[in-house]
């Protein structure tokens, strides 16, 4: 049986060693998250994931959900899980107090979402699509909507869905063809179907609060003519309660490869009562607060599973016995070698360790300037956190995602055969990883995303709230001999993904193809700087602590060494990438379509 334990040491040593959380208690909105209540919150909430959450999710994945009559059921246990989650507070951690939340820093909040995730990530996504729908209504609401519909959707007693793809249309929105038909009493019928919907019908909550994306006849043609809506599955009475059944049903679930515990269906509306939520013909912008925060939480949902396979690899490495080390017996007392000894499995092992602990960093990273964006005190702070929030977002949904798909396989393959079979538990990290490079904007939009987008967006600002702490970082250190052998890697790296990014504004503005064809290149560079950059910095602060004195030295000697294993071995990888961008676009382009 799979298990998991949530990092909890690490997650201390990030947000407290490298991004100073614990110094921050006295800028508005951190004024609870002192070191003792965050530890606190990492120890119970790793205790319910392991204890509560995990031992479902194989269950979750073994009998997944069921459809009857409009109806769908979730699998064993997990209502009675989420009952539990919800009745502790875990769904308000980081939400307003206006409505019933904690208040406390989204960086907490993403630390959460990686342990729910890692533990059960089709469970996850209850509340994880909960969270975004609370964030666009929160953002874009009527005070009279926040009050309606926040507070029990920061209980967890409502849950909340996003409704955009439609059969005929995924990431091209303006294609869509539900309607919203206006009414005298301000609200609007809804008629359409939306597929892929994530959570959209289940047993686990009174009420299920969707944000549809529909258009209103007369309005502009394509993308420009489309609106948000909220359109619950049960109308409210004059008390605020569920009463009356609203005109949308669940019309199938999907049969699909992985995330089985999670009911994803076909959603039908035939006059079903809604309010618009936001400007009409702006349901993008409304819908981007949305999709941006589920963007982030889907790269977390890639670490989670590399993370979880990597624990669970560990574990059978160091069981299984086979063989001899190439170097000399290890282990005399035993008929072979536990595989551990191997040079190869050790690659694998740290691969994966590597990538999650650079990418935890940049996670958290990430989730500390959606806090920032709200409630640093200075304006030029908050404009510098979004910058940097929004050049980063289709890194981190497309690299995490990718490395996490890639890895949880890694992990598998430590497993030889057992490793395909489904009681270890290891061929279901590996399916449930694969949705997350497709969902929320398939990994290729998000390349073309952030070189035709967000590299030239604010006049290029975005890019350099990266670039330039990144160059800081290398000229403050590149002198100090104890940093030399993280820094120089960085600084090599970093010098080609500046000369990657000059050579899409030099090919890309004569030819939009050339970008195009080195989108998903540059991407992967700009993850593999972005992990140094954080590496960097963490072996700095290893150093710098075990040179002062710990009580736990292993953790810290542990980051040096891999921080060496992924200059060494990872970043180089940079310098191939390179290659293939400079490549072009000719022989992606010249062939008739029919030559295929």
């Amino acid at each position: 049986m799979p298990v998991y334990n949530a990092p909890v040491k690490d997650f201390k040593f990030v947000l407290n060693d490298l991004l100073g959380l614990d110094k921050m208690t006295n800028m508005p909105g951190f004024e609870d998250a002192t070191p003792d209540m965050i530890d606190a919150i990492l120890e119970e909430g790793g205790k319910l994931m392991s204890e509560v959450i995990q031992p479902l999710n194989q269950v979750g994945d073994k009998e997944g959900c069921t459809w009857n009559n409009g109806e769908v059921k979730t699998p064993t246990g997990f209502k009675e899980a989420y009952d539990e989650y919800r009745a502790a507070g875990w769904m308000g951690l980081d939400a307003d107090p206006e409505y019933g939340g904690q208040g406390l820093p989204h960086v907490i909040g993403i630390a959460f979402a990686e342990m729910m995730s890692a533990a059960n990530m089709a469970f996850g996504m209850y509340p994880g699509l909960t969270h975004g729908a609370y964030a666009a209504i929160h953002k874009h609401g009527t005070d009279e909507q926040k009050q309606t519909w926040l507070p029990k959707m920061v209980t967890g007693d409502w849950t909340g869905t996003m409704n955009l793809t439609e059969p005929h249309c995924g990431t091209d929105l303006g294609l869509m063809r539900t309607k919203a038909v206006p009414q005298d009493d301000g609200s609007y019928k809804i008629t359409g179907t939306k597929i892929f919907i994530s959570a959209g019908e289940h047993d686990m909550a009174d009420n299920i609060v969707h944000l549809v994306l529909a258009k209103i006849p007369g309005g502009p043609d394509g993308i420009k003519g489309v609106s948000l809506f909220i359109v619950p599955k049960f109308l409210l009475d004059a008390d605020g309660n569920p009463a009356t059944r609203n005109g949308v049903e669940c019309g199938s679930i999907e049969h699909k490869m992985g995330i089985h515990g999670n009911s994803t269906c076909v959603m039908n509306y035939e006059d079903a009562t809604g309010w618009l939520l936001g400007e009409k013909h702006k349901g993008m912008r409304a819908m981007f607060t949305m999709m941006n925060a589920a963007r982030l939480g889907v790269g977390i949902q890639g670490l989670s599973q590399a993370e979880v396979a990597y624990q669970n690899a560990v574990i059978y490495a160091k069981d299984r016995l086979q063989g001899r080390s190439i170097s000399g017996v290890k282990a005399p007392d035993k008929p072979a070698d536990p595989i551990i000894v191997h040079p190869d499995i050790r690659r694998n092992l740290l691969m994966i360790r590597a990538f999650t602990e650079g990418a935890r960093a940049l996670g958290l990273w990430a989730g500390l300037q959606v806090d920032m964006v709200e409630k640093h005190p200075d304006e030029e702070g908050r404009r510098a956190a979004d910058e940097a929030l929004s050049l980063l977002t289709p890194v981190i949904k497309a690299y995490f995602t990718d490395m996490g798909f890639e890895l949880a396989a890694t992990a598998m393959q430590c497993y030889g055969g057992h490793g395909y079979i489904h009681e270890w538990g290891m061929e279901q990290f590996v399916r449930d990883a694969r949705i997350t490079q497709i969902y929320e904007g398939a990994n290729g939009i998000q390349a073309l995303d952030l070189v035709g987008r967000k590299l030239p967006q604010n006049m290029g600002r975005n890019l350099r709230q990266f670039f330039h702490p990144v160059d800081a970082f290398i000229q403050e250190n590149m002198m100090d001999p104890d940093q030399k052998e993280f820094v120089m890697p960085l600084a090599k790296a970093f010098a080609k993904l500046q000369q990657g990014t000059a050579l899409l504004g030099e090919k890309g503005m004569k030819n939009p193809d050339e970008a195009g064809a080195a989108s998903t290149e540059y991407l992967r560079m700009f993850g593999l700087v972005a992990l140094g950059f954080m590496w960097a910095q963490m072996a700095k602060i290893a150093k710098a602590k075990l040179a002062e004195g710990t009580d736990d030295p292993e953790f810290y000697k542990t980051k040096l060494v891999t921080a060496r294993f992924f200059f060494e071995r990872m970043i180089p990888d940079v310098s191939s990438l390179l290659v293939k961008m400079s490549a072009g676009s000719k022989t992606m382009m010249e062939l008739d379509a029919e030559a295929f």
